[in-house]
């Protein structure tokens, strides 16, 4: 499958044959191996409308024979930074650590995002998300005085222009103790509301964090927003702001859903702290996000040694304690992440190596697809359900040993049940971005 001559012009048809994830599925197919399970999907008008087991869709149906190629629904990328992206040529980061991505960042954002700047890499972006299959994605906007104002409405402008194919979330970006000044905070707020964004935040060791803490979970109340925080991203042991929020989420009751992403000081701790702060995890309902890419490249990176670690959380202790966990992409070419393309299988190709998630890979699969959804408050996306839309993704890989082998930039993206341009953006168009 490679181009729209290749599904049928009716209406009606059947994906025959398919080999899909049954962790992204809400239908119980017969047989799954490790996680894989043969199907037909009727696709009408669009939409899913039966999820069969394979042969068993009427025959009669216009048909694409898919020989046992998987098809996945289209991923969610539920941890970005859309307004940072592509600003590497221009100002990279000078030694690869984290010191040196916040100054490299500082110093770009001062001198260059602009309304225009920001927009046209934010579009630049999508359109890469887009022609990999992503249909569901969540920044975060560096939100310091006065950027929110800048940035924000940039975010509700891509979100209508990029309505029906990408959806958009944003969240604040912002030190707790930036909330001290009430009347930037108050500010922020406003435009949160304006926009439709939500809370977000830089949590940090110190005598104000709990205070801090209940001041933003009750804001977030009050304006009936999700949280999504920035936590723990050092290898420093004396670095555990999780098991505060946790606890400020139980002692406030809070009821949406908090995200925090990073975490990795927690892989540093001993078992007897790490199994505790994993337990109040799971017990306040938080949603981890880890981030494998950006943490192997910038955790304990010292010049001229080799990691001693992978930087990463413990995603399947968090796992095996009911914690809701994803993974996502995080930066993209820019001072915290110098690669990257906003492709959610390349995401999920590294996290199942780095983060062991193979042996089996039975539900490997949810991390870029229904978990993330289902976090993000989208039960509707990133999963093949009879009556979602029929947004999906067709690989030529058969089985998981061909699919993490090969970059599967071969792979076909249909929307709505038809075909798109997957062309990828040429770089060449952020060349006047860049000086050049």
């Amino acid at each position: 499958m490679t181009s729209s001559a290749e599904l049928p012009g009716s209406p009606v048809y059947v994906l025959k044959g398919a080999t899909v994830p049954q962790a992204a599925t809400s239908a119980r197919l017969p047989a799954p191996k490790e996680g894989l399970a043969s199907a037909d999907l009727v696709i009408r008008e669009g939409v899913i409308a039966e999820i069969l087991p394979a042969g068993a869709a009427n025959s009669e149906l216009p048909a694409v024979e898919l020989g046992g190629r998987m098809v996945w629904p289209c991923f969610t990328d539920m941890h970005t930074h859309l307004d940072k992206g592509h600003i590497w040529e221009r100002n990279p980061n000078p030694d690869g650590s984290f010191p040196g991505a916040l100054d490299a960042v500082q110093a770009d954002r001062e001198a260059n995002w602009s309304a225009e700047d920001v927009a046209r890499r934010m579009d630049f972006s999508l359109r890469c998300a887009y022609a990999h299959g992503t249909s569901l994605i969540r920044t975060h906007i560096d939100s310091l005085n006065p950027q929110h104002r800048i940035s924000f409405p940039i975010v509700q402008e891509m979100r209508e222009r990029w309505k029906g194919r990408i959806d958009l979330q944003a969240a604040a970006l912002f030190p707790l103790y930036a909330m001290a000044d009430e009347v930037f905070f108050r500010d922020l707020v406003a435009v949160l509301t304006e926009t439709g964004g939500i809370l977000g935040g830089l949590t940090q060791v110190g005598p104000n964090l709990d205070a801090e803490l209940d001041q933003l979970l009750q804001t977030a109340s009050d304006i009936g927003v999700d949280v999504d925080l920035h936590v723990d991203e050092t290898a420093d042991r004396e670095v555990l702001t999780l098991a505060s929020i946790a606890k400020a989420v139980i002692r406030n009751g809070f009821q949406g859903t908090v995200t925090v992403g990073h975490c990795c000081s927690l892989a540093r701790q001993d078992e007897e702290t790490a199994k505790r702060t994993v337990d109040l995890v799971a017990e306040a309902n938080l949603a981890v996000v880890s981030l494998p890419m950006c943490n192997m490249y910038l955790q304990d990176r010292h010049a001229g040694l080799t990691p001693r670690w992978r930087g990463v959380t413990l995603f399947n202790e968090l796992r095996a304690a009911g914690v809701r966990t994803a993974v996502s992409s995080d930066n993209t070419r820019d001072p915290f992440y110098a690669y990257g393309d906003l492709d959610s299988v390349e995401v999920f190709r590294e996290a199942v190596r780095f983060l062991h998630l193979d042996h089996p890979l039975t539900d490997a699969a949810s991390i870029v697809t229904a978990t993330p959804a289902d976090i993000l408050g989208r039960k509707d996306k990133s999963r093949i359900a009879v009556g979602a839309a029929a947004d999906l993704v067709v690989f030529k890989a058969r089985r998981w040993s061909e699919f993490l082998s090969r970059p599967q930039s071969d792979r076909t993206v249909i929307r709505s049940g038809r075909i798109i341009e997957h062309a990828i953006p040429d770089y060449a168009e952020l060349d006047t971005l860049h000086g050049a």
